[in-house]
């Protein structure tokens, strides 16, 4: 997995490529086999080095919302940026997180797949390659509405990554 820090439309383009050179899986898996039963939160598994440049998923926080959402979180400062965090997932068919809200601007890069969004009062569906945007304070939830799990890269402008769950994903049948 390679973390890159960039302006927004090197972002852009970045991921236009790399959808186009694709020749493996749509998506990178990053969680275990069999899905958890319960969502969780947990601390990194091994401590990471600020002198190095490389951050794994061992060194980052890891998190599973049910249903199907599995990802890493790397708030910045932790890791050494300045002015960015990150969260990585796995999102499988019909998983998502719950409706939240952020205190900062958020930006989804996602290559290959379809999700469903809510994004305020707004909902929509969408099919990568795509960069969707979530203005700072708003409510969001998204869903996988495809067949196969995908990637969500977040990118977040600030050292410091804050979530607020506001309710359950309306989005995601029960």
């Amino acid at each position: 997995m390679r973390v890159i820090v960039a302006s927004s439309s090197l972002l852009v383009a970045l991921a236009a490529i790399s959808c186009a050179r694709q020749t493996g899986p749509s998506y990178v898996p990053l969680g275990p086999a069999v899905l958890p039963t319960a969502s969780f939160e947990k601390p990194p598994e091994e401590p990471y080095d600020r002198s190095r440049y490389a951050i794994t998923p061992r060194q980052m926080t890891s998190f599973y919302d049910v249903p199907g959402e599995y990802g890493y979180i790397v708030s910045g400062r932790t890791y050494g940026f300045e002015n960015v965090s990150f969260i990585i997932t796995e999102t499988h068919p019909h998983g998502g997180p719950p409706l939240h809200t952020h205190k900062t601007e958020e930006a989804h890069v996602v290559l290959s797949g379809t999700m469903e969004y809510i994004i305020g009062n707004q909902g929509f569906t969408v099919t990568a390659p795509y960069v969707a945007r979530v203005p700072a304070g708003v409510a969001h939830t998204f869903m996988n509405a495809g067949t196969t799990p995908l990637n969500v890269i977040a990118v977040f402008p600030t050292p410091e990554l804050d979530w607020t769950p506001i309710g359950p994903n309306p989005l995601v049948e029960k």
